[in-house]
């Protein structure tokens, strides 16, 4: 079995995408604050911002990441030469997004290349939607813990509810349908769970 090994520009990507994410989902949850900051920096709104930013990288941050390491994981276990490469023109609308009010988030993507069967193909897609869907076990138990942490449960849980049911969708380059194409028995048990999990994270929690 291949090790899993990270290029130079991988890294710089992954590292990239994560924190233009991050300041995205800030900016989206802090818009007035975004504003005044810049209108008026004072040291408390900097902090405040600051605690906005840490918690979007600790939750869609990282709910970002791992769906895209565990494809890499994956596609590397099944003999493929794969890394992630960053889309910076969809990085810069996702934080222009965030400035409008909107949260849109095509960062970039794993490709992979070499011989494979569909099976592999379909368990490559499969593993980020997983992955979110495992987060939301870790997540889960912060939702009784005070403060800020309580906070990154909720946003946690409900972000990585909303990335597996989002990237289940059996259409264009998402997830789904490459886990359709392998097995529609598969895609429909994974596609109830993470779409009941997206619609209870947007209407439940």
């Amino acid at each position: 079995m291949t090790a899993v090994q990270f290029y130079p520009r991988e890294v710089r990507d992954l590292l990239l995408a994560w924190l233009a994410l991050g300041l995205a989902f800030a900016l989206f949850l802090g818009r007035p604050l975004a504003f005044g900051l810049a209108r008026s920096p004072t040291a408390a709104a900097a902090g405040a911002f600051g605690a906005l930013m840490l918690l979007s990288l600790l939750t869609v941050g990282v709910g970002f990441l791992l769906h895209e390491l565990a494809h890499k994981v994956v596609a590397v276990r099944f003999d493929q030469v794969a890394a992630f490469r960053a889309d910076y023109g969809m990085l810069g609308l996702a934080i222009a997004g965030g400035l409008a009010g909107f949260l849109f988030a095509a960062p970039g993507a794993v490709y992979h290349r070499g011989r494979i069967t569909p099976r592999e193909n379909g368990l490559i897609a499969l593993a980020g939607p997983v992955t979110n869907l495992a987060l939301v076990a870790v997540f889960a138990p912060l939702l009784l813990a005070p403060g800020f942490l309580g906070r990154v449960g909720i946003y946690g849980l409900r972000i990585n509810l909303l990335l597996a049911g989002f990237n289940m969708l059996p259409w264009g380059p998402l997830d789904g349908r490459k886990v359709l194409r392998w097995s529609a028995p598969v895609f429909a048990v994974v596609f109830a769970i993470a779409a009941a999990g997206a619609l209870g994270g947007l209407f439940l929690l």
